[in-house]
């Protein structure tokens, strides 16, 4: 995993008025609400003696250790120690690494880093996805490291084999293009053309059109763990790809759409879209558990073809990030 960037790593929804004890980016991590209900997040591990903060209590805006009562405040600081007294001064060693959190569009969002700066940016999102307002979300657990599972969704030569009986249907075995386009530099499109084998040569990345007039439809990739499938105008399918740990991922898969307004009709709607999607869903992860190296994130081993290019190019710009973070550390 590459620090110093956001990651999604929750629903809005999974953090209540209790504190939520989860392993992310393979560490144990406590998450909570402060008195306004802004997220925070730090390590699971009392300074004192090592309890697991996410078994206590919520006191006054505070995180209380449920092993002998220390407070911490959002920050991770040790504001109270109470076999000291009340009025006693905390030693500054008595605090805990916290993250920088973003809660927006029903996401929580971790700045996996030391030593954030003040003025640090939120994370990006996909600016079609912020005025819809119906969706519904199914988490599915992966047993690989998330580059591979989120690599699965640019790859576009496996369709017409993995969902020969869903998505794939068609026989489209040649692959033209794909088409990619960067915006900025986290983000991507990319289009498939994929065809019926009829003995032509496939077109290059180069000969496809980017973008495509003739259509709206496209997937789109914000480093380092979120993907959009642009179905339609008004139906979209958003991918958290939640790193746990070296080998093992959370899929968030959210069903998006804009085009059922009766509220029995839509939950309808999205209970079969969500139900459909891990049908899908479960299609690759049979495979993608199966890949190895586990753990790696690199690729290493593998021969890629043209139509790899979504892949070389998320995998190039990690490397690019990778350098970044750990360049920054250094100085």
């Amino acid at each position: 995993m590459i620090r110093k960037l956001w990651y999604a790593v929750l629903e809005s929804s999974e953090l209540g008025r209790e504190p939520l004890g989860v392993t992310r980016l393979g560490e144990r991590l406590v998450f909570w609400r402060d008195e306004t209900g802004k997220p925070a997040c730090f390590y699971d591990r009392c300074a004192h003696r090592g309890a697991a903060l996410a078994l206590g209590e919520i006191r006054e805006g505070r995180i209380q250790c449920p092993f002998h009562g220390l407070e911490y405040d959002p920050s991770g600081r040790c504001v109270r120690i109470p076999a000291n007294g009340r009025e006693a001064p905390v030693p500054p060693q008595f605090r805990m690494r916290s993250y920088p959190t973003h809660e927006e569009y029903g996401i929580i969002w971790i700045w996996w880093g030391e030593d954030p700066t003040a003025d640090l940016e939120p994370p990006l999102f996909f600016e079609d996805l912020k005025g819809m307002k119906s969706w519904k979300t199914v988490v599915d657990p992966w047993d690989n490291h998330y580059t591979k599972v989120l690599e699965n969704q640019l790859d576009v030569v496996h369709l017409p084999f993995v969902h020969r009986t869903t998505i794939g249907r068609g026989d489209k075995t040649l692959v033209e293009g794909p088409g990619l386009e960067w915006k900025g530099e986290r983000m991507f499109f990319h289009y498939v053309y994929n065809k019926v084998d009829d003995g032509t040569r496939p077109r290059k990345p180069s000969e496809v059109p980017v973008p495509d007039p003739k259509r709206d439809y496209k997937l789109e990739c914000i480093l380092p763990n979120m993907w959009e499938n642009r179905i339609a105008e008004k139906v979209r399918v958003l991918g958290l790809f939640v790193p746990v740990d070296e080998t093992h991922t959370l899929l968030y898969l959210r069903f998006y759409q804009d085009f059922m307004r009766l509220p029995l009709l839509k939950e309808l709607v999205l209970r079969l879209a969500c139900r459909f999607n891990l049908v899908v869903a479960h299609q690759d992860r049979r495979v993608v558990n199966t890949q190895i190296p586990k753990g790696d994130g690199t690729g290493k081993g593998e021969l890629l073809i043209q139509g790899d290019l979504p892949i070389m190019e998320f995998r190039k710009r990690r490397i690019e990030l990778r350098k970044a973070a750990e360049g920054s550390r250094k100085g």
